[in-house]
């Protein structure tokens, strides 16, 4: 499993609640894309209509910008496959209020390119402050391991 884009900002700004992983609808140039490392999840989100679920935001630029096609959009709008039963449940968690659906890796698995997304529920500026207070603990306490 290579993974090709993370967006380890969402980590910090959202408690991650439950993940889910879908396939995505790709042109064979967002593919290639995506494999050499090109694309980028952050500030990206999922969006839900049409009992069909979107990733927006993500920005997977051409493979070869010279050959790329006029009316190429490096942001448009992706597919997500999913099955109904999990699309019923993530229409009932997306309509609940504080909920959100926020993409946490692309990667590959058995030569398909999946994205691996989650139920986010924003912190508040208290728990991201524990967060940094933890993660600079965990830092020091490393550090004095190693000089040892």
């Amino acid at each position: 499993m290579k993974i090709y884009a993370e967006n380890k900002e969402a980590f910090f700004n959202y408690e991650i609640l439950d993940k889910f992983d879908a396939g995505l609808v790709l042109i064979g140039q967002e593919v290639k894309s995506i494999k050499e490392g090109k694309a980028t999840i952050r500030g990206s989100y999922i969006i839900i209509r049409d009992r069909e679920a979107f990733i927006t935001g993500a920005t997977i630029p051409p493979y070869q910008p010279n050959n790329a096609p006029v009316d190429y959009d490096p942001q448009r709008s992706r597919k997500l496959l999913l099955t109904k039963k999990e699309l019923n449940y993530l229409i009932g968690k997306s309509e609940e209020k504080g909920f959100a659906l926020i993409p946490l890796k692309l990667y590959d698995k058995y030569a398909m390119i999946k994205i691996q997304f989650g139920i986010g529920k924003g912190k508040k500026k208290k728990d991201k402050r524990e967060s940094i207070k933890k993660r600079e603990i965990e830092r020091e306490i490393d550090r004095s391991l190693k000089q040892e």
